[in-house]
């Protein structure tokens, strides 16, 4: 008997902590529950949804389902796309939208029970329509560069400081594409809000041309940078033609003027030798001029080959003669 009763104790005992355990949830941080009772959603008494916060709670056991709802930011990443610039021209722009739950039960109602891949395939059709109306108003050159061209004069502008100047020229330079991705965070975040989404922020990731503009784009700049390749060739075949002929110039001038150095030289060292040769000649004209001869005699004599046809009395012979250097014995 006592053993039945310990058996049925232990059976209620399973059985109480089994409802127990299905008559508590737990709502962890970063989401939002809503609780559904035979698959309707269970509303407060002034008949809204009721929103769980994070925590731990009770429920209807078995009948009672709680459906969970992330709050926390969402990224959209959405795929390339073609878009209309101002200029009529395509462009392929990637972007991507960083949003957020803001009223779970609006989210919940609009997007089929909080399904996450409706909610993101509605949101990419609000932000698709904003982005192409926003991109319609820029160029291509604005959409890539970010800027509008704008400037202020700061000695123009009118104004009475230099902080209202900068502030006036921080505002100037302020980038236009920024401010059209403002624009269009601003309306899809106005069109957001009827589905309980808020929208955090609206990027531009790259940006491309379509390929058949961008090869004829790649080649015009490729016959841009060619035509600026031969004039530089050019300009510098030409500057090398005026550095040469100048480098001519200026050996020519400076062999001339060395040549006109060494002949001013030569002239002093010849006058020199001269002078020395008359200042020895006339110290001991006889020795001098026996040794002038003795040199001639050396010059024309000494090869060997060498024939002389002369009288023997001749001027050139006359040290021959006797070493007096006359003519007469």
């Amino acid at each position: 008997m006592n053993k039945s009763l310990f058996n049925l104790a232990l059976v209620l005992l399973v059985v109480i902590g089994f409802v127990l355990f299905n008559s508590t949830y737990i709502v962890y941080e970063g989401s939002q529950g809503i609780v559904t009772r035979f698959g309707k959603v269970v509303r407060d008494s002034d008949g809204k949804l009721n929103i769980v916060e994070p925590g731990l709670h009770f429920k209807a056991p078995f009948i009672d389902k709680v459906k969970a709802l992330d709050v926390r930011i969402q990224t959209i990443s959405s795929s390339a796309d073609r878009f209309v610039t101002s200029e009529k021209k395509d462009v392929i722009i990637d972007s991507y939208v960083k949003w957020q739950i803001l009223d779970g039960a609006t989210y919940y109602l609009t997007t089929a029970g909080g399904n996450k891949m409706q909610a993101e395939e509605l949101l990419r059709r609000r932000i698709n329509n904003s982005l192409r109306s926003q991109i319609g108003r820029l160029t291509i050159h604005e959409i890539v560069s970010g800027q509008d061209g704008s400037k202020i004069d700061s000695e123009d502008s009118g104004f009475d400081s230099v902080a209202e100047t900068s502030e006036a020229l921080s505002s100037a330079s302020k980038s236009k594409r920024d401010q059209v991705m403002q624009n269009a965070l601003r309306d899809i975040g106005d069109s957001a809000k009827a589905l309980g989404i808020k929208i955090v922020d609206v990027r531009i990731k790259q940006i491309n041309l379509p390929p058949e503009v961008s090869n004829s784009i790649y080649q015009r700049m490729r016959a841009e940078r060619d035509a600026v390749a031969k004039l530089h060739r050019s300009q510098g075949r030409k500057d090398a033609e005026a550095i040469k002929a100048q480098a001519d110039r200026e050996v020519v001038v400076k062999i001339a003027e060395a040549e006109r150095l060494g002949r001013t030289i030569k002239g002093e060292g010849d006058a020199q030798a001269t002078k020395i040769y008359a200042d020895a000649y006339k110290q001991n004209p006889k020795l001098f001029e026996f040794l002038r001869s003795m040199d001639a005699y050396k010059n024309s004599m000494s090869s060997g080959d060498d024939l002389l046809v002369l009288e023997p009395n001749t001027e050139f012979f006359k040290f021959f003669n006797n070493d007096n250097g006359s003519n007469n014995p």
